[in-house]
């Protein structure tokens, strides 16, 4: 149930788990609706990008026309958060890109894509993260990157088994992890604090 002036939040429907981001960010107070085209970004105060396969979601960007349009907007200050393949979109610099993949930036950090392993080795892990009170989140890591390195301006929020697994630069928020699959939404509640702030 939204209260009135509930920030707009888009969720990037071009793959992944789409249909879940919608529900936590509803759940987090939010309006929640899914973008494909420049038009349907222009009129959102905040984006999520799903988890999915990012070099699949690098080519579908630049297909919907998007690229451009993301990394203007997020270079002007949109917030965004990224969770998965999202994580590694916000990134300045992937550490094993596939031939021509393409990021929008967001975030001065370098990743390592399916860090943690391929689809067999996904698991679940408590994770503590600065910025959500009582108690750690479940977090879910399925064919995860990590964080190999971040810049000054970037703010660790979290690590498991020695590896940053989330961060924030400004209004850009990035997981490792999926929080939308496990009906716990302080993280997304985080992010639209995030939006609400900035707008």
């Amino acid at each position: 149930m939204t209260t009135p002036g509930s920030p707009v939040i888009g969720v990037l429907a071009l793959q992944g788990d789409v249909r879940e981001h919608l529900i936590a960010l509803a759940a987090a107070d939010a309006v929640a609706r899914p973008v494909r085209r420049p038009e349907e970004l222009a009129e959102v105060d905040g984006l999520v990008i799903p988890g999915g396969e990012s070099t699949t979601m690098s080519k579908l960007v630049a297909l919907f026309g998007m690229l451009e349009p993301l990394r203007e907007r997020i270079a002007a200050g949109l917030p965004v958060y990224g969770t998965c393949a999202g994580l590694i979109m916000v990134s300045d610099k992937i550490l094993d890109p596939r031939s021509g993949q393409e990021t929008l930036g967001g975030i001065d950090m370098i990743v390592r894509r399916n860090a943690f392993g391929r689809q067999n080795e996904s698991f679940e892990a408590a994770v503590e993260v600065a910025g959500v009170d009582d108690g750690p989140v479940e977090g879910v890591f399925i064919r995860a990157p990590w964080v190999e390195s971040v810049g000054a301006e970037v703010e660790v929020l979290a690590e498991h088994g020695g590896h940053i697994v989330a961060v924030r630069q400004g209004n850009v928020l990035a997981t490792s992890f999926h929080p939308e699959l496990t009906g716990d939404h302080r993280v997304h509640a985080l992010f639209v604090d995030m939006v609400r702030a900035a707008s």
